[in-house]
């Protein structure tokens, strides 16, 4: 049994790896600021030590993983090199750790979390699979045939992996602190896709993805015609999304989701194509899809009287776009409230016209100030800047919270990958 402390164990992916490990019967602790992050309840309610920053924390024989926002001139990590105790990074550690499993990463620039979520989920409806997922949620099962895990495009940390298959959702440009533009981002995918042994699934419906050149086949998915995977007769009720599928134009099944939107059934078809891949029992995987909850921050929802108040990490305008959607699409009859959050000043400048015409497809939007990161905390421009490019939007206060009673009868969107939480928390705590 190995003793493994992980510095800055509230990041959402380095938490994930912390249950994983922990569920493999291995010693886990960490440390982290003191603040509260929504990771860090579920490792306490697990026992697992979370420290305030310290050298001190660093011993002889401990395995030490680096989280990637912590730079070579921590104090942690000074202290483990001096000691010179088995050191890693997060992305380093994770690829060494995935060679034991035939491997699945889920990229993309949006929708990495809820289809490695639901790819987790609908696996284990037939094979035992271990997951890391970017939402802080991680399961290690030690007789796993697979690991599923999320691979995160920043800082081209994916790069250190070499799964079986990669699912690529899609590709945009986000990032803006760090890519230079799209051609960047996608040089980035395309280096990535080198990397990969077996086979790629990608969203056939993104044209920048039919770019990619590869030497190991490529099953592109989608709504359109000219997709080898393909979803048909797509219908939407109370109860969610079914849809028939198609593969190589031979009819492979009819499945039913309870998520609702476009976007959740591309999430399905490359998860779908992932278990024909590997040959899983279909009737498995289509009782595995139906009975999905979701993952942690994506469309999670509260009922409070006649309002519907939702939790969502999305935080680019692409990803507002289709939250909205659904939204819409699961409750038609009610208005749709945006309560945004920005999140990096880098972002919200590279991005300001895209936000205000995403988020006019609410009826109303609320802005709170924009949430800066550990890399930045200030920049040029205000929340009043994206404000004046959205008629009749509003900043919104903690403490002047209670003007969204006066949408009754609505869907509350809280929207931002910052601390929007709190918003709804304060609204929570005065309804």
């Amino acid at each position: 049994m190995t003793l493994y402390h992980f510095i800055g164990i509230k990041g959402s992916g380095m938490s994930a790896l912390a249950h994983i490990l922990f569920d493999m019967d291995h010693e886990v602790q960490g440390s982290d600021i003191d603040k509260h992050f929504f990771t860090e309840d579920a490792l306490r309610d697990k026992g697992i030590q979370i420290m305030p920053f310290d050298a001190a924390n660093i011993k002889e024989g401990m395995t030490v993983i680096a989280g990637n926002a912590f730079g070579d001139d921590h104090p942690e990590v000074v202290r483990a090199k001096e000691l010179g105790v088995e050191y890693y990074r997060y992305h380093d550690f994770l690829g060494r750790f995935m060679s034991q499993y035939t491997s699945i990463a889920v990229t993309g620039a949006h929708g990495k979390t809820s289809t490695t979520g639901l790819l987790s989920h609908v696996m284990n409806g037939d094979k035992k699979t271990s997951y890391l997922i970017g939402d802080g949620t991680g399961m290690g099962q030690l007789e796993s045939e697979y690991f599923a895990f999320e691979a995160c495009e920043y800082r081209r940390h994916f790069l250190s992996y070499t799964p079986d298959y990669a699912i690529i959702t899609n590709i945009d440009f986000d990032h803006p602190d760090y890519f230079k533009n799209l051609e960047d981002v996608f040089n980035a995918f395309q280096e990535m896709a080198h990397k990969v042994k077996k086979a790629i699934i990608a969203c056939g419906d993104d044209k920048t993805l039919h770019n990619l050149k590869v030497d190991i086949p490529v099953y592109y998915y989608g709504i359109g015609q000219d997709n080898r995977v393909r979803a048909e007769n797509i219908v939407t009720s109370s109860e969610g999304t079914s849809f028939d599928v198609r593969i190589d134009n031979q009819f492979y099944g009819n499945f039913k989701t309870p998520m609702f939107g476009n976007h959740q059934v591309l999430n399905a078809l490359a998860v779908i194509t992932v278990c024909y891949l590997e040959q899983l029992d279909v009737d498995n995987i289509k009782e595995a899809l139906a009975l999905f909850g979701g993952v942690k921050r994506r469309f999670s929802e509260k009922k409070e009287g006649s309002q519907i108040l939702i939790d969502d990490y999305a935080h680019h305008p692409a990803e507002i776009k289709a939250t909205i959607e659904s939204a819409r699409k699961k409750y038609p009859a009610k208005s749709v409230i945006a309560i945004f959050q920005p999140h990096t000043f880098s972002r919200t400048e590279k991005f300001l016209n895209e936000f205000a015409d995403s988020l006019k497809e609410a009826d109303q939007v609320y802005l709170c100030e924009i949430f800066g990161s550990a890399r930045e905390k200030n920049g040029t421009l205000t929340i009043q800047d994206l404000a004046e490019l959205i008629p009749s939007s509003q900043v919104l206060t903690e403490e002047g919270i209670d003007v969204l009673k006066q949408h009754s009868d609505s869907v509350l969107l809280f929207m931002g990958a910052g601390d929007i939480q709190k918003f709804q928390q304060s609204y929570e705590n005065l309804l």
